[in-house]
């Protein structure tokens, strides 16, 4: 499926996927994230992450979830009225490093038509964040409000 249609509920189906685009992740980034919103040694300094549990310079995963939604939003599902979040789980199996490329596969799981609410319902979405090895390096599980095709 092309992402240049605007899709709504009723359009969308479980096992239906959907790839982004990628973007490469650099040191200076990794650093001015950090700098500003998670300012720990391992996000800010080589040698510091070194000695580190990451064992070498690592984005915040923080940072990796602003690069997946900025993937999403750019190339992912192009759901008519936006990407709207109503709850999300978010895990980090392995860092972000300087270089990677990232890309997001997005499945989704279910459709879940609002009984209270006619014009709307819920989408839950599988979001993998793979490095340019095919590794994970953020898994999230996203709610996401979605509206029905005006009449």
């Amino acid at each position: 499926m092309t992402n240049t249609a605007h899709l709504y509920l009723d359009d969308l189906k479980p096992g239906m996927r959907f790839t982004t685009q990628s973007l490469k992740v650099s040191t200076e980034q990794i650093k001015e994230f950090a700098d500003q919103f998670d300012p720990q040694p391992f996000h800010l300094d080589e040698s510091a992450a070194e000695k580190s549990l990451f064992r070498g310079l690592a984005a915040s995963g923080w940072h990796t979830a602003s690069l997946t939604m900025r993937l999403m939003v750019t190339s992912g599902i192009p759901l008519a009225q936006g990407m709207i979040g109503a709850g999300v789980e978010v895990n980090w199996p392995n860092p972000t490093r300087p270089g990677d490329e990232l890309q997001v596969v997005m499945e989704i799981q279910e459709v879940i038509p609002s009984r209270s609410k006619p014009d709307r319902g819920i989408v839950v979405v599988r979001n993998e964040t793979l490095n340019q090895h095919g590794e994970a390096v953020q898994v999230m599980t996203a709610k996401l409000l979605v509206f029905r095709r005006p009449a």
